[in-house]
């Protein structure tokens, strides 16, 4: 059962990361990753991913590991990357649990919404367009169209912006902590959602609070307080 939103609280924005927040991706792209990285000799688990892959832009990935390929070569493979992705996609994309409860509530309270993510464009267009989410946002922000992104704070600052909202009244939802680094650089508060990982991680990177999902049962009681100090 979804959990009822009050009408207690008060908010004018929130801004959402996309993979693994909107939707649990990570698994699929863990499993891409392993598959293009064996040509050149190269294996990674689990563990290796959530450290140095999860939540970060493809350019700086493919430079810490391939520093040898050339930019274009390294492009390449993150097209080739990305392609896959939509692939596999498209059979195993579903929204995180009680997103669509939650941004129903946001219309009707009259709460600005926007995406922010480090995903390519042509990923992010995809996984909008497959969830059947774009109506629900105001601004979608993709970090490869502005010069810095995650975990820079410039992505959140460009989304706050875009809406015209302050930083104080507005909320973050991030599963990475180079996204919450991100979010929390730009003045935010932060809920980590722990898709991909643990709560403590989420913390240590500046998470205010941690979730499962958006049928938490703790996420009232995380809002009501946050609108509390938003008033006071």
């Amino acid at each position: 059962m979804g959990l009822e939103w009050s009408d207690l609280w008060l908010m004018a924005a929130i801004l959402f990361d996309l993979d693994g927040t909107l939707a649990h991706t990570d698994a699929i792209h863990f499993a891409i990753w392993q598959d293009i990285l064996q040509p050149y000799g190269l294996t990674i688990d689990r563990e290796t991913y959530d450290a140095t892959f999860s939540g970060r832009l493809n350019v700086d990935i493919i430079a810490d590991i391939l520093p040898q390929l050339s930019a274009e070569a390294g492009k390449q493979l993150s097209d080739r990357k990305e392609q896959q992705f939509r692939q596999r996609a498209t059979r195993d994309l579903a929204p995180l649990p009680g997103l669509e409860a939650l941004l129903q509530w946001t219309e009707g309270q009259d709460v600005a919404r926007g995406v922010v993510t480090n995903a390519p464009a042509a990923n992010a267009n995809f996984m909008i367009d497959a969830l059947g989410l774009r109506p629900w946002f105001a601004t979608i922000v993709i970090s490869e169209h502005l010069p810095q992104g995650k975990p820079h704070p410039l992505p959140y600052q460009t989304g706050l912006k875009n809406l015209g909202i302050a930083a104080n009244e507005t909320l973050v939802f991030e599963d990475s902590p180079s996204g919450i680094r991100s979010a929390v650089g730009a003045g935010i508060l932060t809920i980590g959602i722990t898709t991909t990982h643990s709560p403590q991680t989420l913390r240590q990177a500046g998470a205010a609070h941690t979730i499962a999902d958006f049928e938490d049962v703790a996420l009232p009681p995380i809002l009501n307080a946050f609108a509390a100090s938003v008033v006071s």
